[in-house]
């Protein structure tokens, strides 16, 4: 497997790709709702097997302290095999290099266990996507000091 990261056109026509199947055709949200004039000011990762798209994510930074990782998507056939893991740990990896302090993320309600074990905590459900409950959680990537 390969992983990725950066901003160039070619990277986030790759993430739109994997993002087209996972979100629009499989998941069933609206295209304009995956499209929301962010990517190109987002740093992108890819993971590729082969030259063969596999997943996709994306991080914006908020401000000087805080990033957003979104549209995190792992083709079907992938699922299951710690590819989401290679991406998540790609991308807060790249936020503590870069010196954001806190990491958002609205996911999945069901995906709340997944990500409280990266450190993420629940914050408040937000809005309902298609059919989709997403829940506001924040991971804080500064160490703690006792």
């Amino acid at each position: 497997m390969d992983v990725t990261l950066g901003t160039s056109p070619e990277l986030i026509a790759q993430a739109h790709a994997i993002r087209q199947q996972v979100f629009v055709i499989e998941q069933s949200i609206p295209k304009q709702l995956d499209l929301d004039g962010f990517d190109e000011r987002a740093v992108h990762v890819v993971v590729t097997d082969g030259g063969a798209l596999v997943a996709t994510a994306r991080l914006v930074k908020r401000n000087r302290r805080c990033g957003v990782m979104a549209r995190i998507a792992v083709l079907k056939q992938y699922r299951g095999s710690g590819i989401a893991k290679l991406v998540i740990n790609a991308l807060l990896s790249h936020a503590g290099k870069i010196g954001l302090e806190i990491i958002e993320i609205h996911a999945h309600a069901y995906l709340q266990g997944y990500y409280e074990s990266y450190g993420f905590k629940y914050i408040k459900d937000v809005e309902i996507v298609g059919e989709h409950q997403l829940i506001e959680m924040q991971c804080s990537l500064k160490s703690e000091v006792s």
